[in-house]
């Protein structure tokens, strides 16, 4: 089974935004997971990692919830 890490920026608010996405690939994807966890960051960080593989970067992708869960179910 596999492990999902998001990793969330604390000083730029992006609390309610890991909160969001740990919800959607929850909904998708509880049943095929061993772990969903969120991870405390800094310096503008949001990151979805699945197995330790980034499959989400703020800097480089627009921030869609539903294109990261599909992204994550890709690497299932």
């Amino acid at each position: 089974m596999t492990a999902v890490e998001i990793e969330y920026c604390v000083p730029c608010g992006f609390r309610d935004r890991a909160l969001d996405v740990q919800r959607a690939v929850l909904n998708a994807l509880e049943t095929e997971l061993d772990r969903v966890s969120l991870v405390t960051g800094d310096h503008g960080v949001f990151r979805v990692t699945v197995d330790g593989e980034a499959v989400y970067e703020k800097s480089e992708d627009d921030y869609d919830i539903d294109g990261i869960v599909r992204q994550v179910r890709d690497r299932l």
